[in-house]
């Protein structure tokens, strides 16, 4: 499995080899001993399915806080996504900074999102379906967001913020600059 790191630290993108013939491929999506050998050495407990009948749907900017917080595999079956991380760890170096990655059924590539990043994704085609796995189950009085377009993290969409497609909740999202973050870079001594 190829991967990269990106920006920010601990975000990981995988690229899982694909066997290709005249039937199509088959592909190792996720393998803990592949995973370990990388330095991502996670237990997944839950594994997650989204559709989005449109392009332009906007999910996030989420999180699961302490303790029930989630490390993440997020890949796409169907479609394509333009998937957005950013730092939340109070003291990291790259906090308030934000990355992203293109993922498509069509690239194969994968993102790790460890605890203390927000995660959001915005569709590029109709009919995307987004498969993740998480390192601890849903527990929703520890969910919370930041708004997709806050001035402050300028994050680069590709799309006008009006034209997004969002639930109630990612619109009331409060603003990065009123959020207090429950995560804290740890000491890498």
């Amino acid at each position: 499995m190829e991967h990269h790191e990106t920006p920010l630290p601990g975000v990981r993108i995988l690229k899982p080899r694909r066997h290709t013939d005249a039937r199509g491929y088959f592909s190792e999506t996720w393998n803990r001993e592949t995973l370990r050998s990388i330095g991502i050495d996670v237990d997944f407990v839950q594994d997650n399915h989204s559709l989005s009948h449109d392009a332009g749907v906007l999910r996030g900017l989420h999180f699961q806080a302490p303790p029930r917080a989630q490390d993440k595999l997020v890949r796409v079956t169907s479609g394509a996504i333009m998937d957005v991380i950013v730092d939340i760890r109070r003291g990291s170096a790259t906090f308030g900074t934000w990355a992203s990655v293109e993922l498509s059924a069509q690239n194969g590539l994968q993102v790790f999102i460890p605890k203390g990043f927000l995660h959001g994704f915005v569709t590029r085609l109709p009919g995307t379906e987004i498969a993740y796995k998480c390192s601890d189950v849903y527990a929703p009085e520890c969910e919370g967001a930041v708004h997709f377009a806050d001035p402050d993290l300028a994050i680069d969409w590709g799309i006008a913020a009006q034209d997004a497609i969002l639930s109630e909740k990612d619109r009331n999202a409060p603003k990065f600059r009123d959020f207090q973050s429950p995560f804290v870079q740890e000491d890498q001594s």
